[in-house]
C-alpha cells in the first residue's frame, strides 16, 4: 500500500443518484485544511485545485488540497507513483 501526505479540506461528498439520475450532492466546504495520509489507490482523478477520492459506502469525496497539480505530480513521479 502506499500513500502521500496532502493538506486537505473537504469540499463536497456525492451520495449517489435521484430518481432522475442527477447526481445528489453535499457541499461541505471545510474552513481549514489538514494533513492527511491518502492511500493512493484511493485516488480516482487530480485537477488542479481538487482530488477526487473513494470514500465509504461506494461514494466519492471532492477534497481541496494545496500545491496545485504541478507540485503533486512531481511529488508523485518522484515516488515513483506517476508514470
Amino acid at each position: 500500500m502506499s500513500f502521500i501526505s496532502m493538506k486537505v479540506r473537504a469540499a463536497f461528498m456525492v451520495h449517489g443518484y435521484d430518481e432522475q439520475n442527477r447526481e445528489v450532492v453535499e457541499q461541505i466546504n471545510e474552513p481549514e485544511f489538514v494533513e492527511k495520509l491518502v492511500r493512493v489507490e484511493r485516488i480516482q482523478s487530480v485537477s488542479e485545485k481538487y482530488v477526487l477520492v473513494t470514500s465509504s459506502h461506494g461514494r466519492v469525496a471532492y477534497w481541496e488540497y494545496e500545491g496545485g497539480l504541478i507540485a503533486l505530480k512531481a511529488r508523485l513521479r518522484s515516488a515513483g507513483l506517476l508514470f
